[in-house]
């Protein structure tokens, strides 16, 4: 699990994609003695023989080499692993007959993915990974920074990729919190509906994008509360692009901020409360605020 260390410039470590740490080809860990563990293995290439795994389905929350991270809906994440035999391939048209073979640069944060694995004596192999034309199209646009709409300014396609880490060029159009009980990353209705709303709301901002931060109190360890917040974030991420309509190319890579940048006082309940929670920020480059563009048109 990506950790991310605790700073009032919370915004500016959002915006950063996020990338697990291990070199590509093999798996570490910190021991609860605090000895680091590695160990290194090569990805086989013939992959002919693996028993089946289980099926994933979610968004690729983190990139590193022949690693890919998985966050499903429920908020849990998985490590697989990519073969040079491993299928990659974007579906659509009428019964999904229209297919197109892609490469795994096109895998980048963000794109919702169903994964079929096979086991593996270190961890869980991709066989094959699909994703809809649609979403590859955009993956492709991502990649290139060829999107027309943001073409004009390259700050903006920078931000779309996930790589500016200066929060000072972004103008912020509004925050919505959505809340969550203690311990607890489901959404309620009344919070799915305010989801909704704020993405409506996005929609009729031209050029805008939107950052999802997640929080907790300051009850638990630091550990627990840092999960915690990465699948309060997660969550509130599938539902903006599964069930709002938010297209993925104009997310910002979720992240979770456990305990910091609390909003009201942790020593009452009252103010615990305020605190579990995901901030969703509507945000625009300050180059091209005010500038219309083809998604905003299109929605009124």
């Amino acid at each position: 699990m990506q950790k991310f260390t605790k700073s009032p410039a919370l915004l500016l470590a959002a915006v950063a994609g996020v990338a697990l740490t291990a070199p590509a080809g093999a798996q570490s860990y910190n021991a609860n003695e605090g000895v680091n563990v590695t160990v290194t293995a090569d990805v086989p290439s013939n992959i002919d023989g693996l028993s089946a795994g289980p099926d994933i389905e979610g968004i690729v929350s983190a990139r590193d080499g022949d690693r890919v991270q998985i966050t499903s809906p429920d908020g849990s994440t998985q490590e697989v692993w990519l073969s040079s035999s491993t299928r990659i391939r974007s579906t659509g048209g009428f019964l999904g007959t229209n297919r197109t073979d892609l490469t795994r640069d096109q895998l980048i944060n963000g794109m919702n993915v169903e994964v079929e694995t096979l086991n593996w004596t270190n961890g869980l192999i991709a066989s094959s990974v699909r994703m809809s034309n649609r979403d590859a199209r955009t993956a492709q646009m991502i990649q290139h920074g060829t999107n027309q709409r943001f073409a004009r300014n390259e700050a903006a396609t920078e931000a779309l990729r996930g790589r500016v880490a200066n929060i000072d060029q972004y103008n912020i159009h509004g925050t919505t919190n959505v809340n969550f009980d203690t311990g607890k990353w489901n959404l309620t209705p009344a919070a799915e509906a305010e989801l909704c709303r704020t993405a409506q709301q996005a929609q009729q901002t031209p050029n805008a994008l939107l950052l999802v931060v997640g929080y907790t109190d300051d009850v638990g360890d630091e550990d627990f509360n840092q999960q915690l917040s990465e699948r309060r974030a997660a969550r509130v991420t599938n539902f903006l692009q599964q069930r709002c309509g938010w297209q993925p190319w104009r997310m910002m890579t979720p992240t979770g901020m456990s305990e910091s940048d609390p909003t009201a006082d942790n020593t009452t309940e009252a103010g615990r409360a305020a605190n579990r929670r995901v901030a969703v920020n509507i945000l625009v480059s300050k180059a091209v605020d005010g500038i219309q563009d083809d998604a905003s048109l299109a929605s009124r």
